[in-house]
């Protein structure tokens, strides 16, 4: 390595030269010089040292680092201008869009790049767009800043570890403080990257209620309330107005940023919400007004809102079984009971329309991987990776698996018998348990994602009708109001802070984070680059002196002793 102190206005530069590996230059030695070797042996140990610097190769690349201001010059050309010149900058929040359209850090990072999550189309177009510069027949190294290595970055799909490590909060969409992201957090994104899936939560949340509320209208154990279907109607009339707008939203999002839909798809927790819309879709069915759906519905509609969950299960059941970065313990997180439950509510849909045998088709599926995933959850495997300490509504998903499997087996075999309350009494043990801990939903702040956990709460208020239809008692007619009037009014509270959040303090769809990570951590990619430096750098041969030295002056003292 060749080290000289270059001045370049007020600068001082460090000449740092390509430095061959010992191997190399050893084979490199013997290739050059075989038949002296074999001839004179000693003859190698007399060889004059420029010899040898003629025979090595001319130097191609060589780079001047500034050891004051952290610019960096490629090729020694230091006349040129100043804008050319590349910040070897990170801040530890985000890349920010780092030396995108040939900018330095600092500017990009206050513009942002949000390009690189849109299709893929898009961003071929634009990454043709780029020129290749290159200079003595070798191609920049910085390429990669230029845009396109950031979109290679973020086309390859995330391993389900790295959600863990970099993410935290109890729907891991919190970025823990020493991990940088692709975006900038000081900046606000286009609202079609802060519209999470998750909000298919708030479609859960009232379809369930319209369900709710037409089993209290036509129930004989609640028909002295004497609830009008109008309830029921204008729950459902709103909920398929929410649909229809989050729906159509979500497909513009999926039309413009479809690598945003990836990452989301690749989250660990986010991938069970891909079941929300068809589960939704067929809450409505069920529980659509009398006056507006006929008695027995037609089997098409079955078919249309159960075949994607059906795809889904297959693909997510398979990680879980193929045992691969993505398998159960390794991803299992309350909202895996999400995946679950399409079952079981497709199992409902099923004996609705007449199709019975689909029906146990589906429960017997769901009903399988509920105790699998219930089993893995409850145990906690020491090989599992670790899931946030703090405590949400997120667990209130425990519920929501058992009491949907009770109302579909109650719908199948058209009665509400042992297996079914069984079920049922899982389901309420489980709703007690989260009743008497209070402190499990407080302390957070809120999230479109607690919608989601609104509809486990309804689905034990209908189990407990139906189970009261069976054991009409002073008990359960009171269980089954209170369970109702609870549910009812969560939904409430939730759709009141969600106006409030929306329109008066705009703070619903704050920056999405979890889409931004990087597929390795920054830092750790940067460690072997500075080893390498240090250990080629005069300051480590300066210490590795300082280390001979003392070294040689404590076995001086030993010997004295």
């Amino acid at each position: 390595m060749n080290v000289g102190s270059n001045s370049v206005g007020n600068n001082h530069l460090v000449d740092i030269n390509e430095v061959l590996h010992e191997e190399e230059e050893d084979h490199n030695e013997e290739n050059s010089n075989i038949s002296t070797i074999d001839d004179k042996p000693d003859m190698r140990f007399n060889r004059p040292t420029k010899n040898r610097e003629i025979k090595r190769p001319p130097r191609k690349f060589s780079r001047q680092v500034s050891l004051e201001t952290g610019f960096s010059v490629l090729n020694g050309e230091t006349s040129k201008d100043k804008n050319e010149r590349k910040i070897l900058g990170r801040s530890g929040k985000s890349f920010g869009g780092f030396g995108v359209n040939g900018t330095n850090g600092i500017e990009a990072r206050n513009k942002g790049d949000f390009n690189m999550f849109r299709t893929k189309s898009t961003i071929a177009r634009q990454s043709s767009k780029i020129p290749l510069r290159k200079e003595s027949g070798i191609e920049l190294q910085n390429n990669n800043a230029k845009g396109g290595g950031l979109d290679d970055h973020v086309k390859k799909s995330v391993p389900a570890g790295r959600y863990f490590d970099a993410l935290t909060g109890p729907e891991l969409d919190q970025v823990k403080d020493s991990e940088d992201i692709l975006l900038p957090k000081d900046e606000k994104w286009p609202f079609l990257l802060r519209f999470p899936i998750g909000c298919f939560g708030i479609c859960l949340g009232l379809s369930s209620q319209a369900i709710l509320w037409r089993s209290l209208a036509l129930s004989p154990v609640t028909k002295f309330l004497h609830v009008p279907l109008f309830i029921n109607f204008a729950i459902w009339l709103l909920a398929v107005g929410v649909l229809v707008a989050v729906f159509i939203t979500y497909m513009f999002k999926c039309a413009l940023y479809f690598e945003a839909i990836k990452r989301e798809y690749f989250h660990p927790v986010r991938v069970n919400f891909f079941c929300a819309p068809w589960i939704v879709c067929m809450f409505l069915a069920i529980g659509a007004p009398p006056k507006t759906a006929p008695g027995t519905l037609h089997p098409a509609i079955w078919c249309v809102f159960m075949a994607p969950i059906f795809f889904l299960n297959l693909k997510i059941y398979g990680q879980w079984l193929s045992g691969g970065k993505r398998r159960l313990c390794k991803v299992a997180n309350p909202s895996s009971h999400l995946s679950v439950i399409g079952n079981f509510v497709g199992a409902i849909l099923a004996a609705k329309v007449g199709w019975k045998e689909p029906g146990k088709f589906l429960w017997s599926i769901g009903f399988a991987h509920y105790l699998v995933v219930f089993v893995t959850l409850y145990q906690r495997l020491p090989t599992s990776e670790a899931l946030p300490k703090e405590l949400h509504p997120v667990y209130s998903m425990f519920i929501a698996t058992p009491a949907a499997a009770s109302l579909a087996w109650g719908a199948i075999y058209d009665e509400f018998d042992g297996l079914a309350r069984t079920c049922y009494f899982i389901s309420l043990f489980l709703y007690l348990s989260l009743v008497v801990r209070p402190n499990f939903f407080t302390g957070f702040k809120f999230s479109v994602a607690w919608w989601s956990y609104t509809f486990p709460m309804t689905t034990v208020s209908i189990a407990t009708i139906k189970y009261a239809e069976e054991v009409p008692s002073f008990i359960t007619k009171a269980l089954a109001l209170a369970l109702s009037f609870m549910s009812t009014t969560m939904v409430c509270i939730l759709f009141v802070s969600t106006l409030l959040h929306a329109f008066v303090w705009k703070t619903l769809f704050p920056n999405d984070l979890a889409i931004a990570i990087t597929k390795k951590r920054y830092s750790k990619d940067k460690k072997p680059l500075m080893k390498s430096w240090i250990k080629h750098s005069p300051l480590s041969f300066v210490t590795s002196i300082g280390k001979h030295n003392s070294g040689d002056k404590e076995c001086a003292s030993e010997e004295e002793k």
